[in-house]
């Protein structure tokens, strides 16, 4: 009868023997059983793993060195002029070459930042 059972109900009935209040009650038991020291390492070890856990997820984040500025429409009237074409194009572009310096400013400044970890690397002789 146990084996023409549904996988998932084979599981379910194994599963329904766990319960957090038992599991709670054997660790307590467990914990109470164990000498001082055994419990000192075990609160150093918990310790040194949270702690290499938050490093590693603090030093996780990057900040994003560019996100480009996305126009999705812009609305033109079809009977513009030359002239209000060209004062527009004049109005967009110092905006432009702005955004265009910044970006090659940020390049720089991070083509200098693996320089200097190349030199470093190299100076070590790796």
């Amino acid at each position: 009868m146990v084996a023409a059972l549904h996988p998932y109900l084979r599981a379910m009935r194994y599963l329904s023997r766990f319960s957090p209040l038992r599991a709670g009650r054997d660790l307590r038991f467990f914990l109470a059983s164990r000498r001082p020291h055994e419990l000192w390492f075990l609160v150093a070890a918990m310790s040194i793993t949270g702690f290499l856990i938050y490093a590693f997820a603090h030093d996780s984040y990057v900040e994003p060195e560019y996100r480009p500025q996305i126009t999705y429409v812009q609305q033109w009237s079809a009977d513009r002029t030359d002239a209000q074409i060209k004062a527009q194009q004049a109005i967009d572009e110092p905006v432009k070459q702005r955004a265009l310096a910044e970006r090659r400013r940020a390049e720089e400044a991070r083509r200098a930042e693996f320089k200097k970890v190349d030199d470093a690397m190299s100076k070590w002789g790796l």
